[in-house]
């Protein structure tokens, strides 16, 4: 009876250090003090405007690296260049509509892309990168390290941004 006993002791502590063993492995969740970012320049230069937001989101997002936590902002800042050259594809320049809401009773207004391209191109691309990002608190700290341009220059020359061809990106 007492080497039954005993076996049975020596059964649960070596299924004891196996499963200590197996667990030896921690799942590393990044903060912001371990979070790598980066500068990242895109040109939107010929792209399709959805195509160049989801992928734009993806970098701001910090999905593409390896310590991507949901909860915490591990993207990188993107800077776009050329935001007055993109591409709609179809009708999408008059059928697309933005709107709004002044705040007051019958106060909805619509703009076309095309109107909203005339008035400020960046606009369009930030609205719809910002469409594709979470809809709380940690999308709008996100939103804030998205830098859009019309043009080819750009005033975060001094952070030095690596230049990131998105028709390489999956």
């Amino acid at each position: 009876m007492q080497t039954l006993l005993n076996r049975e002791k020596e059964c649960l502590i070596i299924t004891k250090n196996l499963i200590v063993n197996t667990l030896s492995y921690k799942t590393v969740s990044a903060n912001k003090n371990t979070v790598n970012k980066e500068w990242v320049l895109v040109d939107a230069d010929g792209q399709t405007l959805g195509r160049l937001a989801s992928k734009i989101a993806v970098l701001i997002r910090g999905k593409h690296k390896t310590n991507y936590t949901p909860h915490v902002d591990c993207g990188d800042n993107v800077v776009v260049i050329n935001a007055e050259k993109i591409n709609l594809t179809g009708n999408k320049w008059e059928n697309k509509t933005y709107v709004r809401h002044t705040g007051y009773p019958g106060g909805q207004r619509t703009l076309s892309a095309n109107e909203l391209f005339a008035k400020d191109p960046t606009r369009v691309v930030e609205k719809a990168v910002k469409g594709m990002l979470p809809k709380n608190k940690l999308g709008s700290a996100l939103f804030r390290n998205l830098y859009v341009y019309s043009g080819g220059e750009h005033q975060q020359q001094a952070q030095n941004p690596t230049t990131i061809n998105l028709n390489d990106i999956k």
